[in-house]
């Protein structure tokens, strides 16, 4: 029980990464509030996993979304150790066929819901002395990969970002670190692979990115994150986490 008695908010928790955290924090003595755009499938993963878990509908890119989410964790379940930002999404693209408002969708979403969800969610840590802070970054925010320009710039912003939040709240016992993923199969990679020309292809071309030649499930990303939220990793700030298969050491 790695997180008794501790209450955590995960965002896109309806789905892939956030879903697995979800289980993990649920079986390992938290109290979770489940966030994510898509309310009808968050409530449902909450439903699932039983009355020491709660879903919201939030947008975070919404400022004032993202404060009553913050205000939902701490009237239900009395206060709020762990913030998990998971939210997030990619789009194909270089800098010159990206169109600028999916570039500014997107960041709002990876990079300005960090911050808001932060920001919103820091002050209530520091009053009752302390908390962690796990952010979804990702392994292109120091390798990149071609044709994914708007992803890796806000990815590579969300590892900047958690440095720096990390030296602003140390001094308030609040850890922030990162988790880097490698490719993670998602319901993104089962429409990619469902409009491309040669799925079979399309899939050993993702497996060929890492060198031990296989994709991560997406409960294998959400062990790393339930690790940094835990006490286990309390020497642990400003750090990013990669668990990317290798990828990264190419």
């Amino acid at each position: 029980m790695r997180l008794k008695d501790k209450v955590a908010i995960i965002t896109g928790s309806a789905a892939g990464i956030g879903e697995s955290a979800a289980e993990l924090f649920v079986r390992e003595g938290a109290r979770v509030l489940l966030a994510d755009r898509n309310g009808e499938g968050v409530a449902q993963v909450a439903e699932r996993l039983g009355p020491n878990a709660a879903a919201i509908a939030v947008d975070v890119s919404r400022s004032d979304e993202v404060k009553r989410m913050v205000e939902c964790a701490v009237e239900r379940f009395g206060r709020l150790d762990i913030l998990a930002n998971n939210a997030g999404y990619g789009i194909p693209g270089t800098v010159v066929n990206t169109e600028e408002d999916a570039w500014d969708a997107l960041m709002a979403v990876n990079l300005k819901g960090v911050f808001l969800c932060c920001k919103h969610a820091i002050p209530v840590m520091a009053a009752q002395g302390g908390g962690t802070i796990v952010n979804t970054a990702s392994n292109v925010a120091t390798v990149g990969i071609f044709d994914r320009a708007a992803y890796v710039a806000s990815k590579g912003g969300v590892a900047a970002l958690t440095k720096a939040m990390a030296l602003d709240h140390a001094e308030q016992n609040i850890r922030v670190n990162c988790v880097a993923p490698g490719v993670t199969w998602s319901s993104y990679f089962d429409r990619m692979v469902a409009g491309h020309p040669d799925p079979e292809s399309f899939k050993a071309k993702l497996k060929a990115r890492s060198p031990i030649n296989r994709w991560a499930q997406p409960v294998e990303i959400a062990n790393a994150i339930l690790w940094l939220a835990s006490d286990e990793a309390s020497f642990a700030t400003g750090a990013m986490f990669t668990v990317d298969g290798g990828m990264s050491a190419w």
